[in-house]
């Protein structure tokens, strides 16, 4: 397994992976190496075999929405036996950080100077709040279609390319919208699992972004045409799901 190690970026505060920028020779593009570490908790064998098995899986989940033109980063390199996926490195800013309210929590490594903190950061990639929702809800309605759950659905699991790195086939279109990090994807054509996923990533909207209500509305409305027929048994379960929260929270 040849690589350079460039740049640790991300030690989560979880113990379960590490992520790094790196390059596999020192000519080529930059890549994204996560790297799932060995468990001391565990049995050596179990912890081998779970980790062989999450890293196959996601490298599987991402593939199958390749191949169906959902946009995903693409793959570079596998080595299930080691813990480590190599995926293409996304040159651009999490929708999170772009979208109001999301980069609050940042501390002071991203505080804006006064004179540029109340531009809207989403100028930048030539996109309004609504396109991207539009683009949200089709990539999400995309992967449904080919039975991948991402397990995950937050803005901060979703990139916008910046302009600069972006080569459109539309001349009219400044960037596209990236879903990330399918470390707790996996496949399943029900309905409840679809349902869901949408109604993880309306918690996350609500608990991140204020006044979130209309730009998820928005999503949805984006899924909703993409998916086609299949919206109606999605909605339905989708307000099921939403029910079953509500009561959750009013017991505690």
């Amino acid at each position: 397994m040849a690589f350079s190690l460039s740049q640790n970026l991300i030690q989560l505060s979880l113990p379960i992976s590490q992520v790094y920028k790196a390059q596999l020779t020192p000519d080529s593009p930059p890549i994204l190496l996560k790297y799932r570490f060995q468990k001391n908790y565990r049995h050596p064998t179990l912890d081998a075999n779970l980790t062989r098995s999450r890293i196959a899986g996601e490298a599987r989940a991402l593939l199958k929405c390749l191949r169906s033109s959902v946009n995903v980063p693409g793959i570079r390199m596998v080595d299930a036996a080691e813990g480590v996926l190599g995926i293409e490195w996304i040159e651009g800013q999490s929708v999170r950080k772009l979208l109001p309210g999301g980069a609050e929590d940042d501390g002071p490594d991203n505080v804006e100077s006064p004179d540029v903190e109340d531009l809207d950061p989403l100028t930048e990639y030539g996109v309004s709040v609504d396109e991207v929702m539009n683009l949200i809800g089709n990539e999400i309605a995309k992967m449904h279609c080919v039975d991948v759950i991402h397990g995950d659905l937050t803005t901060s699991n979703m990139m916008l390319r910046h302009p600069k790195s972006f080569v459109p086939f539309n001349p009219n279109v400044t960037t596209e919208l990236v879903l990330i990090d399918f470390g707790l994807s996996y496949q399943s054509t029900l309905t409840e699992d679809k349902a869901v996923d949408l109604y993880v990533l309306e918690r996350a909207f609500s608990s991140t972004h204020p006044d979130s209500e209309p730009m998820f509305a928005k999503v949805l409305t984006a899924y909703a045409e993409t998916i086609g027929k299949d919206w109606i048994a999605v909605k339905n379960r989708l307000d099921d799901v939403r029910l079953r929260g509500r009561k959750r929270s009013m017991v505690g």
